[in-house]
């Protein structure tokens, strides 16, 4: 590989890897906040939060690397340009289509890969999720029982516990009360005692010692109270509905599968669904290769100008494409409009924007296209600047 290039991939590598990291930092920490609310609310282990955030990694990183793409490749453009190391490479003789050489390739290495993470990865990610969440709210988890609260085991057994030590390995102040029939229950109090494991998964043990059991049945004239020193108490766990088979919702069905159902699904809905869900993938991952000619563009700032407005623009520009593909893809889904027709016209018109938007840097003599809205801001800061002074000035009077 020539040195100039080597130079390239070194430019795009920090900022590409920096903004990746930082957007699906910022999504787990958003999303963190969350699931640990909701995990505790539902009485289940802390572990199952890091479960859960793996799964939605894939997501993440859908969503995160086409930014980060972009950002790494315009980031490269604007140093190279306001180092005044761009005009040496143009005047040695090089055009921008050569500058675009590693561009795209990590376009070509990225796209293969968001395409492996939203057509293979993350819909069994999510599927997984999904199932988390389910498990979690039917209690098939676990749920942890709170100390010095009343928890319940099913609908016949209720269990407090006065302390937890060694990480609830050992407790102590314990009160079981376990009712089989409507007139036969047992009471039990132990000073410890500990949960055990049983070559039957479906029936726990729970070691008791030091304490009074209180047995009563109706055929007896009064209550049977024990004491003893060490007690196994069975608890049956209760049982759980199996959680539903993969593809409950368009996002769990892989690329192949969504093609395959676009065709052969039973009902209309559901093609014009899994159609929808299949092109909007597609387009996604599409535009990832207009991602190099977008950031150049807009990477490049006019001659005497260190404005950021480029940085911004491409921001909003892949965010509203995004959005505008969502809404098409709901809108194919309707049926109104062919999901073809919703998803891919939305896609010729971006790309017949940054074609557009390439020509004029690359082919026009001194065009810049976003010239005119670097001096639109420029004049629009001025005037800011001089009205803020007439402004302090009132307020000193006043």
């Amino acid at each position: 590989m020539p040195s100039i290039d080597r130079y390239m991939a070194r430019l795009i590598a920090v900022p590409l890897i920096s903004t990746l990291v930082i957007a699906i930092m910022l999504f787990v920490l958003d999303r963190m906040l969350r699931l640990f609310d909701f995990v505790a609310t539902e009485g289940g282990p802390v572990s199952v939060v890091w479960r859960m955030l793996a799964n939605l990694l894939p997501e993440y990183l859908g969503l995160g690397i086409p930014i980060g793409l972009m950002l790494g490749i315009l980031l490269a453009f604007r140093r190279l340009a306001t180092s005044s190391e761009l005009d040496v490479m143009r005047g040695v003789g090089m055009s921008y289509a050569r500058l675009l050489r590693v561009p795209y390739m990590y376009a070509v290495v990225l796209a293969a890969l968001n395409l492996a993470i939203v057509g293979y990865i993350q819909p069994r990610a999510r599927y997984n999720y999904e199932g988390l969440r389910f498990e979690l709210r039917t209690g098939a988890l676990g749920a942890s029982i709170k100390v010095g609260e009343f928890a319940q085991f099913g609908s016949k057994m209720t269990m407090r516990i006065e302390q937890s030590r060694q990480r609830g390995r050992h407790l102590e102040g314990i009160f079981v009360h376990q009712q089989s029939a409507p007139d036969t229950w047992v009471s039990v109090t132990a000073q410890g005692g500990e949960f055990l494991a049983t070559d039957d998964p479906d029936t726990i043990i729970f070691r008791l010692t030091n304490g009074t059991l209180v047995h009563d049945n109706p055929t007896f004239r009064t209550p049977r109270v024990l004491s003893f020193t060490s007690h196994d108490l069975p608890i049956p766990l209760p049982k759980y509905e199996s959680f539903r088979t993969r593809g409950g919702r368009n996002v769990e069905w892989t690329l192949p599968e969504l093609a395959r159902l676009g065709h052969h699904a039973a009902t209309r809905a559901e093609r014009l669904q899994t159609r929808a869900e299949f092109h909007f993938r597609l387009a996604e991952v599409a535009s990832m290769f207009l991602l190099p000619l977008l950031a150049l563009a807009l990477g490049v700032p006019p001659k005497r100008s260190t404005s950021s407005l480029g940085v911004f623009l491409s921001v909003v520009m892949i965010v509203t494409y995004h959005k505008i593909n969502q809404y098409a893809a709901d809108f194919g889904e309707l049926g109104r409009v062919d999901p073809l027709i919703a998803l891919w016209v939305p896609f010729c018109l971006f790309a017949a924007l940054v074609l557009w938007l390439f020509y004029q840097i690359a082919y026009v003599p001194g065009g810049q296209p976003i010239g005119a809205l670097e001096r639109a801001f420029g004049g629009l800061g001025k005037r800011l600047r001089r009205l803020l002074p007439v402004a302090a000035r009132r307020e000193a009077t006043a």
